[in-house]
């Protein structure tokens, strides 16, 4: 796997530069894609000259990797900590709610990303599965705590479940962007916390 390039050490100025120049290449390519968003269209977007972005990105391909990173940290709906039934099905309606306030339209998630990268870009692809894993560990995070706490049985396959979970927000955006309808992302969304549901122990 090829490593990220650390960050430079930025004054508060450079971060808020850097930030606004992520900022205008993850809002073009949700409208245009990756093939279609070029570094001088970002250039423009930023308000920024071309030394100043290449101060921060030596090219394309690291300014994708650095919304990749932004979307990853970002991304995943977050309802404080996802380890409980009642947080789960509110993670669930966030995600759903996200897509419909959006009208179901594409923007630039990493399932978004990863239907456009992760064929022709190896750097992009892993860069890509570490941040599917960042969510999946946030999930089975969760689920390990409600297992601990007697919520879930103790045969409970916790990485299927997180993975069920992961697999279901991302098919069902698909699915819901695609068709430009959020029955899709809540059909899937329902089945798989059933699924989670299934490994409730008799207390629940």
């Amino acid at each position: 796997m090829t490593e990220a390039p650390k960050p430079r050490r930025l004054t508060p100025k450079g971060r808020a530069t850097r930030d606004r120049i992520i900022e205008a290449a993850t809002e073009l390519i949700a409208r245009h894609g990756v093939a279609g968003t070029g570094i001088e269209d970002v250039r423009a977007a930023a308000g920024v000259s071309g030394s100043q972005l290449y101060h921060y990105f030596d090219g394309k391909q690291a300014l994708i990797r650095a919304v990749i990173t932004r979307q990853a940290d970002s991304g995943l709906p977050r309802i404080s900590a996802l380890d409980s039934f009642e947080a789960l099905r509110a993670w669930a309606d966030a995600g759903i709610e996200r897509q419909r306030e959006n009208g179901c339209r594409s923007d630039c998630n990493l399932g978004a990303l990863a239907g456009e990268l992760s064929v022709s870009d190896e750097e992009s692809r892993t860069d890509l599965a570490d941040g599917f894993l960042r969510w999946k560990d946030l999930l089975l995070e969760g689920l390990r705590a409600m297992r601990d706490r007697g919520d879930l049985r103790a045969d409970a396959d916790l990485d299927e479940l997180a993975f069920s979970l992961l697999a279901a927000l991302q098919g069902g955006v698909l699915l819901s962007q695609t068709m430009l309808h959020v029955r899709p992302l809540e059909a899937a969304m329902n089945a798989a916390l059933a699924y989670i549901h299934s490994f409730a122990t008799s207390a629940r």
